[in-house]
């Protein structure tokens, strides 16, 4: 059941982002005042129109291409900086790796989503800016995972061999360790990538972050607020958007740590 539905709900949102200008039946950004709080159904307007008049499928489509991009764009930055100390980490051991434990533990005492907007205020607004924040918030999981399994893989035999062989560290680190790190870091990628884009809607949510008029789902949200007694539609459907993709990729992170991990399928 994991496979199917969340494999369906990611992929649904991933062409919905990326046909976005084709399925789109408006600019997303032009405004209307004719049209003004238009329910769902109206002629040429399916989902209805915000309180500027704009197509709200328009957004709704659109909000999924920069969610989607903050989610892989995040994913990606902190996979590589997160995986890379974590492998350094696991290999050197010593006070190197004490000290990058005892870094990640500090961070992990405060709440993900506090850490990531108290950082996107510092460093400011802006697309770069959430993308950094959440990036700086969300690399010490894959520096923990990563050290906990180098530990254990370079003590393999396999590993013990070709260093007897006179294998540099270089290459068994890239060569021998990696590949069999490569499954924990796909499987944390994909459980954190719906993370973020929920912490991206509530950054945005709360003013921080992409900011108006560009669709975004959080702040699509923030602003259907003032509006929920007589225009519905306008936080329902980035709400159902942003849900629907979150449920999707976690049942497929979900199902790929089923598959990759040995001790479940015991």
């Amino acid at each position: 059941m994991k496979k199917p539905l969340g494999l369906a709900l990611t992929l649904l949102a991933a062409l919905a982002a990326l046909a976005a200008p084709w399925l789109s039946p408006h600019d997303p950004l032009q405004a209307d005042f004719a049209a003004f709080l238009k329910p769902p159904g109206t002629d040429a307007h399916p989902l209805g129109t915000d309180q500027l008049g704009r197509d709200l499928l328009a957004r709704v489509l659109y909000g999924a291409r920069l969610a989607l991009f903050i989610g892989v764009c995040t994913v990606v930055v902190t996979a590589v900086v997160g995986g890379l100390l974590g492998l350094v980490a696991g290999w050197v051991e010593g006070w190197p790796s004490a000290l990058l434990m005892r870094i990640a533990d500090v961070q992990l005492s405060f709440p993900f989503i506090l850490l990531a907007l108290t950082i996107n205020a510092i460093v400011g607004l802006g697309l770069r800016n959430i993308i950094l924040s959440l990036s700086a918030a969300g690399w010490v999981v894959y520096a923990r995972v990563v050290r906990a399994e180098v530990l254990a893989v370079k003590q393999r035999d396999f590993v013990q061999a070709a260093a007897a062989l006179g294998v540099g560290s270089g290459r068994l680190l890239f060569r021998h360790v990696l590949p069999n790190v490569a499954p924990s870091i796909i499987v944390v990628a994909s459980l954190q990538f719906s993370q973020f884009i929920v912490a991206e809607a509530a950054i945005s949510y709360l003013g921080f972050g992409v900011q108006p008029p560009t669709p975004a789902w959080g702040s699509m949200l923030s602003e259907s607020r003032d509006y929920l007694f007589v225009a519905w539609w306008l936080g329902a459907f980035p709400g159902g958007a942003l849900a629907l993709t979150a449920l999707g990729v976690n049942l497929l992170g979900d199902w790929l740590r089923d598959t990759f991990d040995p001790k479940l399928r015991v």
